[in-house]
């Protein structure tokens, strides 16, 4: 693959980067942890600017370029610190899968309100007792003449303590094998009977939440796909979800490095530097080296999306090792301030910050697909390994 930008790519590059450094607030990680309603107002700038969905048809609201735009613009805003838009589930999972499965109707409602941050979207896919099979969901919709009734709970969805709509797995004929079972609703989350719990995390956040459906009517017109898809459409969902996440997941952990780098070279009370140490200097070393060979298997991935038009499951790969390279990358900071790193408070801003990120990073290894499971996808679908029995 070329890498190098065409001109047109280059014009787009230089306009991006000079309207960052106009107008993005600085410090973008902590922005994902403090006030969502600013968050939700730059998504809103980014939108007005025509940085998001960067890849989308015009009539929904994009700009109709190729994914090499959406990389451009993924590497510069990591470039530029700044922050990502706040709809993440609804960019990244509900609006591919709208365009893919919705109606003419669903995606002139759903898709610009969408990109545009004013309405927010979550996931509703785990359940208890489920774990990581998907096809094993109970929450279950019942046709009332007009109307899914929905009974259940969902577990471990993003963003619904703040999300306007949801996208919902059902299973709605029972006595069907489990996978063709399934359906997949679009569920408002402001409607009667939906209550939602939030979970706070080891960080004390709220990041992830339960989800309780009680008699949840929901309009039979808002389904995507036929009774009975439900299995294939999550699949473009989560084909999604890990494909075109590469190169965002490649630019917070370049951003995580670029810091971990400003550290290492900042003097200690004693007036040394980490980095003079050369065991810092190799361990920093490897990460910066996960870092890039993530960007080259990212631009591979990106290949075979312009050739084909779908992610591939290399993107499972991506999402593996990203998840671990944080883990690793926040531990290793967390050393680098010895025995400083267990002050908290307004004594430790820096060391704060990657206590945060170092718990935070525990849950990398679950969300979007848990390492034991995204090791057997790539066993099974990009190595050609027979299945375990």
């Amino acid at each position: 693959m070329d890498f190098r930008d065409t001109p047109e790519e280059a014009a787009f590059r230089a306009e991006l980067r000079s309207w960052l450094e106009e107008n993005a607030p600085q410090r973008a990680v902590e922005a994902g942890r403090g006030d969502f309603d600013a968050l939700r107002a730059w998504g809103g700038r980014l939108y007005s600017a025509g940085y998001v969905g960067i890849t989308w048809p015009e009539e929904y609201g994009g700009r109709g370029l190729s994914p090499t735009y959406q990389a451009i613009y993924l590497e510069e805003l990591s470039r530029a610190d700044a922050p990502g838009h706040p709809g993440v589930i609804g960019l990244n999972m509900a609006g591919p899968t709208i365009i893919a499965w919705g109606t003419d109707e669903q995606k002139q409602r759903y898709l610009k309100p969408l990109l545009s941050g004013e309405e927010i979207w979550c996931q509703g896919f785990s359940e208890p007792g489920s774990g990581s099979d998907l096809a094993a969901g109970r929450t279950s919709a019942v046709l009332d003449g007009d109307h899914w009734v929905v009974n259940g709970q969902k577990v471990w969805s993003s963003y619904a303590h703040k999300a306007d709509w949801c996208i919902l797995v059902v299973r709605t004929d029972p006595d069907a094998p489990k996978h063709a079972g399934l359906s997949y609703l679009i569920v408002d989350m402001h409607a009667p009977g939906v209550t939602v719990r939030p979970l706070h995390q080891i960080t004390g956040d709220p990041e992830f939440n339960e989800i309780f459906f009680d008699d949840v009517r929901v309009p039979r017109e808002s389904i995507l796909g036929r009774p009975g898809d439900g299995w294939k459409v999550a699949m473009t969902t989560l084909l999604h979800e890990r494909g075109t996440l590469g190169f965002a997941l490649s630019a917070e952990l370049e951003r995580m490095v670029n810091r971990l780098v400003d550290l290492v070279r900042e003097e200690g009370p004693d007036g040394r530097r980490p980095a003079d140490d050369p065991l810092i200097r190799d361990a920093v070393a490897r990460e910066w080296i996960e870092m890039q060979s993530l960007r080259f298997t990212n631009y591979r991935a990106l290949t075979t999306l312009l050739e084909t038009g779908i992610p591939g499951p290399e993107g499972s790969g991506v999402k593996l090792a990203w998840s671990e390279a944080n883990q690793r990358l926040t531990s290793l900071a967390q050393s680098v301030f010895g025995l400083h790193a267990q002050v908290t408070g307004e004594d430790a801003p820096w060391s704060g910050f990657w206590q945060y990120w170092q718990l935070r990073s525990r849950g990398n290894t679950i969300e979007a697909g848990t390492s034991e499971i995204l090791r057997n996808i790539i066993a099974e679908r990009v190595l050609g390994l027979p299945k375990g029995r």
